[in-house]
C-alpha cells in the first residue's frame, strides 16, 4: 500500500474556501442535488440538508414529486426543479440546470432501476463543472460500467465517486475481503485508472487521487454504520465543490468533518440512538474542530 496521509485538524484547516464578507449567494455557489426516489425521499433531503450547511450560496433539488414534497416541507431554504417524464426532456432538463450549477450530486435514493440513469449519469459526466456519484450512480451492469468510466477518463476535474466496501467491490469486480483487506490500494488502482477522486467508505475511509495520493481517515464510529449517514456525506462534498475547492480537498474535508460532526453526536445521544438526519445539527461545531471559521470573529 502507498503511504497513506491521516486527515487530521492540521491538514483539514488549511483547506478552507475563502468566505468573503462582502461575498453573496453566487459568490459561494450553486450545488445540484440530483437524488431521491419514491420510496427513498429521505436520502434527497439529509444530502440536501448537508448541502446547505456546507456554506454553498444555493443549492437546488432535481427530483421526481414526492421527493420534492419532503424537501419541501424540511428543507425550505432548498430551490427545486422536477424531473420531466421521456428520455430527451430530461436529458435536455439535466443539461439546462448544469449551466447554472457549479456541482453536481447524483445518485443518493435513485434506484439502479431507473431506466434513465445511465444517460443521466453521463450528461451530468459530460456537462458539469464538478460532480459527485453515490449510491444508484455507481450500480451499473458491467457494460454500462465501462461507458461511465469512459465518461470520467474525459472529463477534466476529476468526479468524486463515494462507495461503500460492497459497491467498490461490484465497482471493481474483486471480493468483499479482499477490498477490506487492501482497501487504499484498490481505491488507488481505480482512481489512477479512471481519473477520479474515491471515497472508500468503511470503518476506515480512504480517500485516493487519480495523482497517486492516499488519505485516511480513522475517525471509526459504529454510530454511523447506519443507512443515510453516506447521503449526508455526499451532500456535504457537493456543497464544498460548489464553492470551488478542488475535488479531493472536498473530499478529504467533507469526510473529516462528517466524522467530527459524528463524534459529536455520538458523544450526545450515543452510537445506538444516534441518527443520520442528527449530523446536520452537529456540522457547525464540526467545522470549528476542522479550524474552519476559527478567524470570523
Amino acid at each position: 500500500m502507498a503511504d497513506t496521509i491521516l486527515l487530521n485538524k492540521e491538514l483539514i484547516s488549511g483547506f478552507e474556501p475563502q468566505r468573503p464578507e462582502d461575498g453573496h449567494k453566487n459568490t459561494f455557489g450553486t450545488a445540484l442535488i440530483c437524488a431521491g426516489s419514491e420510496y427513498m425521499t429521505g436520502a434527497a433531503v439529509m444530502a440536501t440538508g448537508a448541502a446547505l450547511r456546507s456554506g454553498a450560496g444555493l443549492v437546488k433539488v432535481f427530483s421526481e414529486d414526492k421527493t420534492l414534497d419532503a424537501v419541501r416541507v424540511t428543507e425550505p431554504c432548498a430551490l427545486l426543479a422536477q424531473r420531466p417524464d421521456g428520455t430527451a426532456a430530461l436529458l435536455r432538463k439535466a443539461t439546462e440546470l448544469c449551466k447554472t450549477s457549479d456541482s453536481v450530486l447524483i445518485g443518493c435514493g435513485i434506484p439502479s432501476g431507473f431506466k434513465d440513469l445511465e444517460a443521466l449519469v453521463a450528461r451530468f459526466l459530460e456537462k458539469a463543472d464538478a460532480i459527485v456519484l453515490d449510491a444508484g450512480a455507481l450500480t451499473f451492469k458491467p457494460d454500462a460500467l465501462i461507458r461511465i468510466c469512459e465518461k470520467l477518463k474525459a472529463r477534466e476535474v476529476p468526479a468524486v465517486i463515494t462507495p461503500h466496501i460492497g459497491e467498490f467491490a461490484r465497482l471493481t469486480g474483486l471480493d468483499k475481503k479482499g477490498v477490506m483487506e487492501n482497501s487504499g490500494d484498490p481505491a488507488l488502482r481505480f482512481s489512477a485508472e479512471n481519473n477520479c477522486v474515491t471515497v472508500l467508505k468503511g470503518a476506515k475511509t480512504y480517500i485516493a487521487t487519480p495523482d497517486g495520493k492516499l488519505y485516511v481517515n480513522d475517525l471509526a464510529n459504529s454510530g454511523l454504520a447506519k443507512g443515510g449517514s453516506g447521503d449526508v456525506l455526499a451532500g456535504l462534498i457537493a456543497g464544498l465543490l460548489a464553492q470551488g475547492m478542488e475535488p479531493y480537498k472536498a473530499a478529504c474535508s467533507a469526510v473529516y468533518i462528517h466524522s467530527k460532526a459524528g463524534e459529536a453526536a455520538a458523544n450526545e445521544v450515543g452510537t445506538r440512538s444516534m441518527l443520520p438526519s442528527d449530523l446536520a445539527v452537529y456540522l457547525p461545531g464540526a467545522y470549528m474542530d476542522a479550524g474552519w471559521g476559527c478567524d470570523d470573529d
